[in-house]
């Protein structure tokens, strides 16, 4: 039989509790056990007046940040939206069915004031994370780092050539913000001091991206995102924005290295990158501090005529000296010199030649160095460090250590695929922070909630 229409029919009371409408395998309740934001508000108290009107709640703002990137959701006006219509979103930011959504405005507010400077974000994914170091998910014996490009809320049509780009002509009072970030961090080594080059065209709304083509394609601005990992369980120990160069890049590895060694006195005991970060003096400021680098050497050295390499000579650290395969010595320096400014620095490169009739007479010319009187080899001042990383790479647990080193790229997949964040909203190196933050925070929560999903509750009869 064909039942009565159903009517929305208006009544006086309801009895209504969101908790009872909030399933219990819903990703929020998983995460919502792992979000302490008890230390907030000490944390922001020097940041706020204590005269004025009442404030919106930080961890309410914070809350509905957390959503945001947990789920996706990129635009913050659709943000505001999603929690007042959604049951499970008002749950997780304790907001009563009657309670009023804050304006998408009072994030842009508080974003540029007192999150910023009081480096919020950073305290919440500190926070975050030391929750995975109590659960035993983080034992810091072995890391993984790379950079991501992700691209920046620019285009080549607002921007200017390198040749026509003159950052004295600025003036700072009436720069927009991002011009004026920009400004403020020519002299850090994560942006304007990186590298001496100049990139081909500079943005006139976010002129600290970088033009880059690095993804074989079409060129277009962007920031790097760099992740330090504990490989154990795929957990971000640490990030950080930088210009989308090596350079800045690889010198990131450091400054999150020292941060994580401050902060939480993690010291790993071997780091896990690709070839970007082989280079001789970040192999060699890892051997003196101890850090095993599971990394491959990024080496020009060797060649492509058949003839011999820097590697079929036999290093003599004893005397100073290379062998060739012939048992020849290869010297840099054939007597002592009396005045030690003109013997050997012991910094730098160092060249090493065997000498010319030696050379000349030797019957294996042909395949050392056909095309030059005497054979030479160029040593540079972290080849020690080199050779170590080299031998290193011969040995197993090299081997476990490029597979573990795909967790980060599985991350950053994770980050663009799920989390939606292929493009930044934000533009500055701060908003490149801040949006870099928020999404490694996200994403730990979910890893969180993944590996220990809340307990499921019987069904009320």
């Amino acid at each position: 039989m064909l039942g009565p229409r159903q009517e929305a029919q208006a009544a006086l009371f309801y009895e209504f509790s969101l908790e009872d409408h909030v399933p219990q395998d819903h990703l929020l309740r998983s995460i919502d056990r792992f979000v302490d934001l008890s230390s907030i508000r000490a944390h922001l108290a020097g940041f706020y007046s204590h005269t004025g009107r009442p404030s919106a709640d930080p961890e309410l703002l914070i809350r509905m940040l957390l959503v945001g990137d947990c789920f996706g959701i990129r635009s913050e006006r659709r943000l505001c939206e999603e929690v007042h219509l959604n049951l499970a979103y008002r749950w997780f930011c304790r907001l009563a069915l009657a309670d009023r959504v804050p304006d998408h405005s009072t994030f842009s507010k508080n974003r540029h004031g007192r999150f910023r400077d009081s480096e919020l974000l950073r305290h919440l994914f500190e926070t975050t994370w030391r929750g995975a170091l109590l659960r035993a998910l983080v034992s810091g014996q072995r890391m993984a780092i790379d950079a991501s490009l992700i691209e920046a809320d620019a285009n080549k049509q607002n921007s200017t050539p390198k040749e026509d780009w003159d950052v004295s002509q600025i003036d700072p009072a009436a720069a927009p913000r991002a011009v004026r970030e920009y400004l403020d961090t020519l002299d850090e080594a994560a942006f304007g001091a990186a590298s001496e080059v100049q990139p081909k065209f500079t943005s006139h709304s976010d002129p600290a991206s970088q033009w880059t083509a690095a993804r074989k394609g079409p060129a277009f601005f962007s920031y790097s995102d760099n992740y330090l990992i504990d490989t154990d369980h795929g957990v971000i120990v640490d990030v950080e924005a930088t210009r989308s160069i090596r350079q800045a890049e690889v010198g990131s590895t450091k400054t999150m290295l020292e941060r994580v060694k401050g902060t939480f006195d993690l010291h790993p005991e071997r780091l896990i990158a690709d070839t970007a970060y082989g280079t001789g003096p970040m192999l060699g400021w890892l051997v003196d501090r101890k850090i095993a680098p599971h990394i491959p050497v990024f080496d020009k050295s060797g060649r492509n005529d058949g003839t011999w390499t820097r590697a079929d000579f036999e290093w003599d650290a004893d005397n100073d000296q290379y062998i060739c395969p012939e048992g020849q010595e290869l010297k840099q320096f054939r007597r002592n010199y009396s005045d030690p400014n003109r013997g050997p620095a012991g910094k730098g490169r160092a060249k090493y030649r065997v000498l010319k009739p030696t050379c000349q007479a030797c019957p294996s010319k042909q395949k050392c160095c056909p095309n030059a009187d005497a054979r030479s080899i160029t040593r540079e001042e972290n080849e020690d460090a080199r050779q170590v990383t080299r031998d290193i790479a011969k040995t197993r647990q090299y081997v476990i250590s490029m597979k573990l080193r795909k967790k980060v790229e599985m991350l950053f997949a994770h980050l663009k695929r799920i989390l939606g964040l292929g493009r930044l909203r934000l533009r500055g190196p701060c908003g490149a922070n801040d949006e870099f933050l928020l999404a490694a925070t996200a994403q730990n929560l979910r890893k969180l909630a993944k590996i220990f999903p809340a307990p499921q509750q019987m069904q009320k009869a």
